[in-house]
């Protein structure tokens, strides 16, 4: 079976949210499956090339507001979110997707989905183990495991572990999609994945 399709992602990041709603859908199209990966916007974005949020970005944050919600509107996407609110806290969501990819692999997708889900489509809070466990969660996980998992050492390391790798692989926006080495990143980089994958690259 060919690779799986390298999903790079941040909760915090609607571009993110968007292509999670495409992606699967995308890849099976070709045969594919999807990797699930989240990533860190902070480090990425801020640690490592020294640039400022989108949003707290001079004349880019304003056309960004304006961009996500066209996206919503053309998708059908009703956004909870206030785009002007904090994102708090984005490790209590990471750990938790990485500690559930860890011990319910099946459940990595759903759990996505539903974070995603939690914070964009309802503007929840994530910023707490507790906030996280408090979602709609996936069949087959217990809220106050996924609790204890989100606050674990073994949830941290693997956040840290997987950003870690994603920068060493060159990730640096949310979402990118790595097919075959070959890595795409945006929302708009979608269609370009689909003729990728149809023509076997260019």
């Amino acid at each position: 079976m060919a690779a799986p399709l390298a999903f790079y992602f941040d909760f915090i990041s609607p571009y993110g949210y968007f292509a999670s709603r495409r992606i699967e859908a995308l890849a099976a199209h070709h045969g594919r499956t999807v990797d699930w990966r989240p990533m860190l916007l902070g480090v990425a974005v801020l640690k490592v090339m020294g640039l400022k949020p989108l949003l707290d970005t001079p004349l880019k944050g304003d056309y960004v507001r304006r961009d996500v919600l066209r996206l919503a509107r053309r998708a059908g996407v009703r956004l909870g979110r206030d785009l002007n609110a904090s994102v708090g806290n984005p490790l209590p969501p990471a750990r938790a997707f990485y500690w559930v990819k860890q011990h319910h692999p099946r459940l990595a997708a759903p759990m996505a989905h539903a974070l995603f889900h939690a914070f964009w489509a309802e503007g929840r809070d994530l910023s707490t183990p507790e906030a996280v466990g408090a979602i709609r969660l996936p069949e087959g996980l217990d809220a106050a495991a996924v609790i204890a998992g989100a606050a674990s050492d073994e949830a941290a390391t693997l956040l840290r572990n997987a950003v870690a790798a994603s920068i060493k692989a060159g990730i640096f926006g949310s979402p990118t999609i790595v097919v075959d080495g070959e890595p795409f990143w945006g929302n708009d980089r979608l269609a370009d994945v689909d003729a990728w994958l149809a023509e076997g690259g260019w």
